[in-house]
């Protein structure tokens, strides 16, 4: 397992490379707005700055930059911003 940085909002938590980023976000404490964790609904949708992601198959359109982050694996560093303000209930 490879340890990674995930900067959302500016804020940093750490992650790894193995687990999807909703389920990181949510175990750092973070509450992204999702329905149907399957890539259907494209509710979890947020803008890669950068990094490289791995991207399972999902059905939800994404425009240039953005990814799903119900299906979507980090491969390393990565920044995201999502349109919303998004806090961090916990110390990460």
């Amino acid at each position: 397992m490879s340890s990674v940085k995930i900067t959302i909002n500016n804020q940093t938590v750490h992650g790894n490379t193995r687990e999807l980023l909703l389920d990181q976000l949510e175990q750092a404490g973070f509450h992204p707005e999702y329905q149907c964790r399957s890539g259907l609904c494209g509710v979890c949708r947020c803008h890669l700055l950068k990094g490289e992601v791995a991207q399972l198959d999902a059905l939800a359109l994404t425009g240039k930059n953005e990814i799903l982050t119900c299906r979507t694996i980090p491969k390393s560093d990565v920044e995201l911003v999502f349109p919303y303000q998004l806090n961090c209930s916990e110390e990460a």
